[in-house]
């Protein structure tokens, strides 16, 4: 909460980044019953810190700004959840049509698809279904773009992982 605070982010953000930390580890939790491995620090951690990046843009680099913030402040650690949350992950050969470093934003790790998913579950400071985050994604980029299928397949990973 202070590195949000002291990057300069909004009320609103903040209450955004409380959300997604709730709904993530809630998440995190139903997996870890499940029998997988989850590091329950880092996913609370990398969803409060998700969205540092806005305290100096809302546009879609506000992730690559974000983790320069946090290893700025020595919290590199957790850099990757600021970069790679944007849309349901961007690869490279997209980041570059997007003027982003032309580099891959993919989860990798458990914990980053269970942040990135919490995410896009969360509308502001609410839960949204997971129907209305496919329709937002749609709207946004259009029904045929690659970035909402990649969402789906994150649905149905994060919903099998679950149970």
């Amino acid at each position: 909460m202070r590195a949000l605070r002291d990057a300069g982010c909004s009320n609103q953000v903040i209450q955004h980044c409380l959300a997604v930390e709730r709904m993530a580890t809630k998440i995190a939790k139903k997996i870890e019953k499940n029998g997988h491995n989850i590091d329950m620090r880092s996913v609370s951690i990398g969803a409060l810190l998700h969205d540092i990046g806005r305290a100096k843009t809302h546009g879609i680099e506000h992730g690559v700004i974000g983790a320069e913030i946090l290893r700025e402040m020595g919290l590199g650690k957790f850099a990757r959840f600021a970069e790679i949350h944007i849309g349901a992950g961007i690869p490279a050969a997209e980041a570059k049509e997007l003027e982003l470093p032309a580099k891959d934003f993919m989860p990798q790790t458990l914990e980053e698809k269970i942040v990135m998913y919490a995410d896009k579950r969360i509308s502001r400071k609410q839960e949204i279904s997971y129907e209305e985050a496919v329709k937002w994604f749609k709207t946004e980029f259009g029904k045929d773009h690659p970035s909402v299928g990649r969402f789906e397949a994150l649905h149905s990973e994060m919903q099998k992982l679950m149970g």
